[in-house]
C-alpha cells in the first residue's frame, strides 16, 4: 500500500475505534458499525461490493454487509487495518492510492464531522495536491446531478468544472472541504459560495458525489 492510502486507512481505523460501534457518521443512517462494515466489504467481497454500482447487485450486497455488520466490532477494525488480501485487487499499489486515497479521506471525515467539535484537518501540501488532481479528474463524474453550474475553486485560483449549466455557482476551499463538498457532504464542508442565492440553496441539498 502506497502513501496516502495507507495513512488515511489506519487514521479511519483509529476514528473508528476510537468512536466505539454505535456512533454516528454522515453516512446516511450508517453508524460507525455500518460504516466499517462497507469498508470491509468493499475491498474483501468483490461478489457482493459490485452493487455499489449495479442497482442488479443492491440486495446481495445489503444482505453481505449486514452479515459482516453482525460480526465482532472489534474484527472489523482488525480488517479494515491490516488492509485487504492478497489477492484482493486493493493489495496492489497502484490501484490501492488510486481507489483507496479518497475513500477513506471523505469515510474518515464522515467520522469526525459527526460529532459536534469537529473542525478541518490541516493537511500537507502534498496530500492537499493529491486530493485536488483526484478531484479535478472525477470533477464531472461528482457534480453530473447537480442543478446548476458548478466551479470548485481553491484559494490559489486553480479551478475545476463540476457542472456546466447556468446560474453557476462558484465554490472555494481547500482540496479537502472540496473533496467532501463533491462527495455530497455540503453542509460539512468548510468553503465559500458564491453564486444566486436560489442557486446557492439548490446546490446546497443537490446530490452530489457517486
Amino acid at each position: 500500500m502506497s502513501t496516502h492510502a495507507k495513512r488515511e486507512r489506519l487514521l479511519l481505523a483509529d476514528l473508528l475505534e476510537s468512536a466505539g460501534p454505535e456512533a454516528p457518521t454522515l453516512c446516511a443512517n450508517w453508524t460507525t458499525r455500518d460504516l466499517a462494515a462497507h469498508v470491509v466489504v468493499r475491498e474483501r467481497r468483490a461478489d457482493a461490493a459490485g452493487g455499489l454500482l449495479l442497482k442488479s447487485l443492491e440486495a446481495r450486497l445489503e444482505r453481505v454487509q449486514a452479515e459482516f455488520a453482525a460480526k465482532p466490532y472489534d474484527e472489523l477494525i482488525h480488517l479494515i487495518r491490516t488492509g485487504p488480501p492478497r489477492m484482493s485487487p486493493f493489495a496492489l499499489k497502484q490501484i490501492d492510492e488510486a481507489s483507496n486515497t479518497v475513500e477513506f479521506f471523505v469515510h474518515a471525515e464522515d467520522v469526525r464531522r459527526a460529532q459536534p467539535d469537529w473542525s478541518p484537518r490541516e493537511l500537507d501540501p502534498v496530500f492537499a495536491d493529491a486530493l485536488w488532481s483526484r478531484i479535478e479528474r472525477m470533477a464531472r463524474v461528482l457534480g453530473r446531478k447537480s442543478p446548476v453550474g458548478v466551479v470548485l475553486r481553491r484559494p490559489d485560483g486553480q479551478t475545476a468544472v463540476a457542472h456546466r449549466g447556468t446560474p453557476v455557482v462558484t465554490v472555494t476551499g481547500s482540496p479537502g472541504e472540496l473533496t467532501m463538498f463533491a462527495f455530497g457532504r455540503q453542509a460539512q464542508a468548510d468553503v465559500e459560495l458564491d453564486g444566486e442565492k436560489e442557486a446557492v440553496e439548490r446546490l446546497l441539498t443537490a446530490s452530489l458525489g457517486v
